[in-house]
């Protein structure tokens, strides 16, 4: 299970990494959404992984998140494709 998660982990960063090197607009919402997508999952998994070890369950999964200390945050991403 932490295997998946730390894979899926990595596509995420993947898919934010290409977006931020694309000049499409059309193909970097897409990766956006690809990257927000896994997210997700991830945010689940780990809420999975919290549950069996009997850790507390984080209020909400962009919290989790930002604990993890992701620097690759969504919000600051999006707030530096606006500045170009």
């Amino acid at each position: 299970m932490i295997q998946r998660c730390h894979r899926w982990r990595q596509k995420r960063k993947q898919y934010l990494d290409q977006a931020r090197t694309t000049a499409d607009e059309i193909e970097r919402e897409r990766l956006l959404q690809m990257a927000e997508h896994y997210g997700r999952i991830v945010s689940d998994e780990q809420n999975k992984i919290d549950g069996q070890r009997g850790g507390p369950k984080p209020a909400e999964p962009a919290d989790a998140e930002e604990s993890e200390g992701d620097d690759e945050s969504f919000p600051d991403f999006l707030t530096q494709l606006n500045k170009n």
